[in-house]
């Protein structure tokens, strides 16, 4: 069978800079690429907005309930008709044959970091040349970190905002807590009420800069629960990890390799274990993040055999990779492959990949964190300054088909773990996440008996390492469909910078379903407070 890699068109790929340069200016005063709410009709920011009119016919329509054989009628950006042999009654359809191919809604990664501000540097990938890769390889939204401007988080959004200005697919926002006072409480409730942000991450690493204490956190959880916005937590214990570097150094061990033996998984295990007990303290859900060890996902699966809300998120780096490469006497190799918490050594990924096949873990993100080789060379005598990420825009989607859908999971949980389940998490389900009626457009058709093999020659990132070099598989996204555009077909990107959209994710989301019932059964056990009379003087 033929091979083909996954090409960009090189024509694209000379123009990425240029094009997103000269359309930033504009699109941020363009009323389109603004804020979107999910209930957003297609005459505005709902749909595609451009009178497109695509017929898929002949494929299997794969939803996280059902796998089909039907029909698929968009127009104007909004999914229309799901059934079989529909009919082309009306001019100017575009026809698609996807006969022998999967129909499948546009993946969502949850987990990424374009254009942040990062150990004294800023990763490679905008949000242009990070939505080139992210549309190419199958993915039609993200949800990205918003990181508050000295703690300031109305700094932070528009900072982003002006960031994203140059989107190219529909993308929503995070926002992390670095510190706590009275005005970031009520900077909080203003994200959720007025921007749409509908989730808060807590760093419990990276001590002296993003990370978080315990009472910090503990007040963070609290807020979270009254606004219904969903916590996270990158689960790490963040003083013995400054400890175990520091023990790293005093042996003499400053190359790559340190860095996975400064963090090992008991460390990431310990913060899971306390984040989740925390949570459980406050009655509010919580939402692990990039999960990459056994250790922490025990305790999360602990946590759910005892009615918990708690939703782990691996990522596809800590599902496929090892930490063989951390080893590698090439610096430039081993340094692509730091990232926290580490890659592990092998066997975790496996239990993992096992994790997600029976719901332990609910949904994949990449934590894409993009740097090239010389911004990773700044830690090449010390691998503390070694900016920490790795890529995983464009490949995930592949990746998973290849790794996951060969008997450990079914097409329909694909399509769950990629898409579904982090639409209804962050509560923008089914206008995301599905091809139902009144869906958007956002769908991809896979071709099951198409290779790929990955590469940094071909990918769309502007980084020159890509920690999947020469990874071969089978199941190729051959055309992406973002607001019923086609933007990804025959190897070949038709994007525009500045046409991408804000997705607004309301509040109580379905992880806060029975929280209040659950607070009133814990007040009525309390038998407290008992009523007394004075005490005998």
């Amino acid at each position: 069978m033929a091979t083909q890699a996954l090409a960009p068109s090189l024509r694209l790929l000379l123009l990425l800079p240029l094009l997103a340069a000269a359309a930033a200016a504009a699109a941020l005063s363009h009323p389109a690429h603004e804020f979107c709410a999910v209930g957003g009709d297609a005459s505005g920011c709902g749909g595609g907005g451009d009178g497109t009119r695509i017929l898929i016919k002949g494929g299997t329509v794969v939803n996280a309930h059902l796998a089909e054989e039907a029909d698929v009628y968009i127009e104007d950006g909004v999914v229309v008709a799901v059934r079989p042999d529909i009919p082309v009654d009306v001019d100017n359809v575009r026809v698609i044959d996807a006969t022998g191919k999967y129909v499948m809604p546009g993946g969502i990664d949850p987990h990424t970091h374009l254009e942040m501000e990062f150990m004294g540097t800023v990763t490679i990938d905008d949000f242009f040349s990070g939505h080139a890769a992210a549309l190419a390889g199958g993915t039609t939204m993200h949800i990205d970190f918003v990181i508050p401007v000295d703690g300031n988080l109305t700094a932070g959004l528009e900072s982003y905002k002006h960031k994203a200005a140059k989107a190219a697919m529909d993308y929503g926002f995070h926002m992390a807590i670095t510190k706590w006072n009275d005005e970031v409480a009520r900077e909080m409730e203003v994200m959720v009420k007025e921007h749409g942000i509908n989730s808060f991450k807590f760093f419990m690493a990276y001590k002296g800069s993003l990370m978080v204490t315990d009472d910090l956190l503990l007040q963070g959880l609290r807020k979270c629960k009254s606004l219904g916005a969903l916590a996270m937590v990158h689960a790490e214990n963040g003083d013995a990890v400054a400890e175990g570097q520091q023990r790293m150094i005093d042996l003499g061990i400053t190359g790559p390799e340190g860095h996975a033996l400064s963090r090992p998984p008991i460390l990431e295990g310990e913060a899971t274990a306390r984040a989740i007990r925390l949570a459980k303290f406050i009655n509010t859900p919580l939402y692990v993040v990039h999960v990459m060890s056994i250790d922490a996902m025990d305790e999360i699966a602990k946590a759910k055999r005892e009615g918990q809300r708690v939703i782990g998120e691996p990522v596809v780096s800590g599902l496929v990779l090892d930490d063989s490469w951390l080893w590698d006497p090439d610096f430039t190799i081993a340094s692509k492959y730091v990232m926290s918490p580490p890659i592990r050594e092998a066997g975790h990924g496996k239990a993992l990949q096992a994790a997600l096949s029976s719901g332990i873990l609910q949904l994949v993100g990449t934590d894409h964190c993009t740097f090239n080789s010389t911004q990773k060379a700044f830690g090449s005598d010390d691998f503390r300054k070694i900016p920490n990420g790795v890529n995983g825009l464009e490949e995930r989607m592949h990746i998973l088909w290849d790794s996951m859908v060969t008997g450990k999971i079914s097409v329909t949980d694909y399509v769950r773990v990629t898409s579904t389940e982090c639409a209804k998490t962050f509560n923008i389900f089914p206008r995301k996440g599905a091809i139902l009626e009144g869906s958007d457009a956002d769908i991809i058709i896979l071709n099951p008996e198409r290779s790929f093999v990955m590469g940094a020659l071909t990918h769309h990132s502007r980084s020159n390492t890509n920690v999947y070099e020469g990874r071969k598989g089978k199941g190729m996204v051959e055309i992406t469909i973002s607001r019923g555009r086609v933007v990804w077909e025959d190897g070949v990107l038709n994007i525009a910078p500045g046409s991408g959209r804000y997705v607004m994710m309301p509040p109580f989301g379905y992880v806060f379903d029975g929280i209040e019932k659950s607070d009133a059964t814990y007040r009525a056990s309390l038998r407290a407070p008992v009523q007394r009379g004075k005490a005998a003087a």
